[in-house]
């Protein structure tokens, strides 16, 4: 009964949202990197339909070898479904630059593959942004969302490299790293992303608080996969973005 109540209030929550777009045409884009998640694809786009919130889901598969581009053959053209394939795997940020070049909603949202991040929490991620509060949104995993409990030094990990920007940007980001990042389009009017791999995150992040966009963060919900389950983001990418939020400090 009560998960029947629960999925109900997302249900209206989501209706809700869809009305609010409509009204004031705003238009959701979702970009979905991928990279080999032949298990996951169809389920998260299935996810991402169910919320009712999106005019177009933009998956750009990123040299998938693992099946999943079979699937995507299947699912393009589908309920505002658009795949874009990269020949060879350039890396997560070369994806996601690929898709928010492509997509042409108002508003875009980054979605992660893996079903780590459920998009039931869409209405939570839009309503700043609605409500005339934010340019750009972060669902944060620390801010008290229910959430698996997993992968402690993966957590820590997480939270240097946001202590590191707060530091850095005169912030107080709780999750810098999050893989839920909402922003209106025009946030992105004379700014160039170079990010390749998984330093997107923090270029993205130092070029808005250098800019001083409007950021608001909201808890979300998160299902941790560890590297068993195949996690791809590796030691050496911590170091790196390390590196891109010392660099875009200084530069642009």
């Amino acid at each position: 009964m009560a998960r029947n109540l629960q999925d109900l209030g997302l249900d209206i929550c989501a209706v809700l949202c869809s009305t609010w777009f409509i009204i004031f045409a705003m238009k959701l884009s979702v970009i979905i990197p991928v990279y080999n998640e032949v298990g996951s694809i169809r389920e998260i786009v299935r996810r991402v339909q169910k919320v009712r919130l999106a005019d177009e889901i933009v998956i750009v598969d990123d040299g998938s070898t693992d099946g999943t581009r079979d699937l995507l053959a299947e699912l393009d053209g589908r309920r505002g479904v658009r795949v874009i394939l990269h020949e060879r795997n350039q890396g997560k940020g070369s994806a996601v630059r690929t898709g928010i070049s492509n997509a042409r909603g108002d508003v875009l949202l980054i979605q992660d593959a893996d079903l780590e991040y459920n998009p039931h929490d869409y209405p939570s991620l839009l309503k700043p942004i609605e409500d005339g509060l934010a340019d750009v949104v972060y669902g944060s995993r620390f801010l008290g969302g229910s959430r698996r409990v997993t992968m402690f030094w993966h957590m820590i990990a997480n939270q240097l490299l946001t202590l590191t920007a707060n530091l850095l940007y005169d912030t107080i980001l709780s999750d810098m790293e999050t893989g839920y990042k909402v922003f209106r389009r025009e946030v992105l009017e004379g700014i160039t992303l170079r990010a390749k791999r998984f330093d997107f995150e923090p270029e993205f992040t130092a070029k808005m608080l250098k800019r001083h966009v409007r950021i608001f963060e909201v808890p979300i919900t998160f299902n941790p996969r560890d590297y068993s389950e195949g996690k791809k983001i590796k030691l050496k990418d911590a170091f790196a973005a390390v590196w891109t939020l010392i660099k875009y400090r200084f530069v642009d």
